[in-house]
């Protein structure tokens, strides 16, 4: 008997903790001690004093992978303030690729013996004993990438511009790893516009954007089984087809609403207009480099700017947003639902129904905040409706865009930025999370009725 005891005995003082609530507390250790050290006087340039609201704001955006920023990052940090923040840059891109990576893996003992089959099915064998090889595969992953950009970015400087090797390598590190993960920051006062037409400095950070954003589950397949698309899932078939797509409609866009606008690209030749347009395209998804002044475009281009900030990138990946993924599944649920069709069906499999509700949810809940903090800032201050919406869904989106109002903001306007950045960057995942784990079986089903739509 007290052999038979002592499992209960244990069981009583266990801690049991809900994954959502593992990852949300991992980022608010990181965002505390990112601001710390951001805190520090070696932190900043000489003779540059920053408050605390700035070093907490500047250390959201960091870790959250978002770019904005109330001070000037190029003068307003010192060389160890450069590298706590590409270092926790760094921390947050790859900690939101593994947790959301390792939890879908964890999910898989959630289910029932069938689903795990098809789970494996669609992951070409990664089970949830390959905890250690995918945490190492995304490290590697990473680190491979971002030298490449980085050996590639740093040689330009050095050979196209003459700065000076050891500045070229730092300024080729930051870009690599803040263009990988999607975070926007730049170590010039005018992010990139000083290299706005330059392919090669703009096209391979543009390369490691998209990459980050595809999410470290489409780069492990596309990595195994690049000439054999028949044997891809339905995340990496969506995610690739959605992120083509909408690269494509957002250079066409842009490019057509600032094609005469001689205060961003109307005095470009052609080809450095397409390849302006193309890198902000690109950019809006979620990295938030410009190498245009954001606040001169047009109307236009903003909102359509606003829809892709919104969407983001990939699942499990470096870009924020509420997920190609959930703009994919809505836009199939509504092709469905005007064919008549009773299932939803992607690329050859039947979608389950319960990812209907969770895309819905997400989206709603996601545009809730939006309009909220939209609100709310229009309460605040006296500036248009464009303009704080733009801010809005690019703290959201985790962008970092900014038409150049966030450092006039008030506190309280700021700090609303800064809980954005932080719901866009774990919100849909963590919500996705606890949906999943919420999922229950009901032994019962009340009667149908239909209430009148539309």
């Amino acid at each position: 008997m007290p052999l038979s005891r002592a499992p209960q005995r244990r069981s009583a003082f266990r801690i049991r903790v809900n994954p959502p609530q593992v990852v949300v507390l991992g980022f608010l250790g990181a965002i505390l001690l990112a601001t710390a050290l951001l805190s520090l006087p070696i932190a900043h340039a000489p003779g540059v004093e920053v408050t605390l609201l700035q070093a907490a704001f500047t250390a959201v955006s960091a870790v959250c992978v978002t770019g904005h920023i109330v001070v000037d990052t190029a003068t307003v940090w010192s060389p160890f303030g450069h590298a706590v923040i590409v270092a926790f840059i760094q921390i947050g891109g790859l900690g939101i690729m593994l947790v959301a990576s390792l939890i879908g893996l964890a999910l898989l003992r959630r289910v029932t013996l069938r689903g795990r089959m098809l789970a494996g099915a669609e992951n070409r064998g990664v089970t949830t004993g390959d905890a250690a090889r995918l945490a190492r595969g995304i490290l590697l992953v990473s680190l491979v990438i971002e030298a490449i950009v980085a050996v590639i970015l740093t040689l330009q400087f050095w050979l196209g511009y003459g700065v000076a090797l050891p500045t070229a390598i730092g300024r080729g590190i930051f870009l690599a790893i803040s263009s990988f993960n999607n975070a926007g920051f730049a170590p010039f006062s005018d992010n990139m516009i000083g290299f706005a037409t330059d392919p090669i400095i703009v096209l391979p950070m543009c390369i490691a954007t998209i990459l980050g954003g595809l999410g470290f589950p489409v780069l492990l397949q596309l990595r195994r089984e690049l000439r054999r698309p028949l044997h891809w899932s339905m995340n990496t078939n969506l995610v690739l087809a959605m992120t083509g797509l909408l690269l494509v409609l957002g250079t066409v866009v842009i490019a057509a609403f600032e094609w005469s606008n001689p205060d961003t690209i109307g005095l470009m030749s052609p080809v450095d207009r397409v390849l302006v347009a193309f890198f902000h395209s690109v950019q809006t998804r979620t990295a938030g480099f410009n190498s245009i002044d954001i606040g001169q475009m047009t109307s236009e281009s903003w909102l359509v700017m606003d829809v892709l900030m919104f969407i983001g990138g990939g699942p499990a990946g470096t870009a924020g947003g509420i997920k190609v993924t959930t703009f994919a599944v809505l836009l199939f649920i509504i092709i469905t639902e005007l064919r008549g069709e009773g299932a939803v069906n992607i690329f050859g499999k039947r979608l389950s129904r319960a990812v209907h509700r969770e895309a819905i949810t997400i989206t709603l809940l996601s545009m809730a905040a939006v309009m909220s903090a939209t609100i709310a800032l229009m309460v605040m201050t006296h500036l248009d409706l464009d303009v704080l919406l733009f801010e809005v869904v690019s703290a959201f989106g985790t962008v970092g865009l900014s038409t150049g109002i966030t450092s006039a903001l008030p506190p309280a306007g700021q700090l609303i930025l800064m809980l954005l950045m932080f719901l866009g960057r774990l919100g849909p995942l963590t919500l996705g999370t606890a949906l999943v784990l919420r999922q229950r079986r009901v032994l019962y089903e009340l009667p149908k009725e239909r209430p009148v739509i539309g």
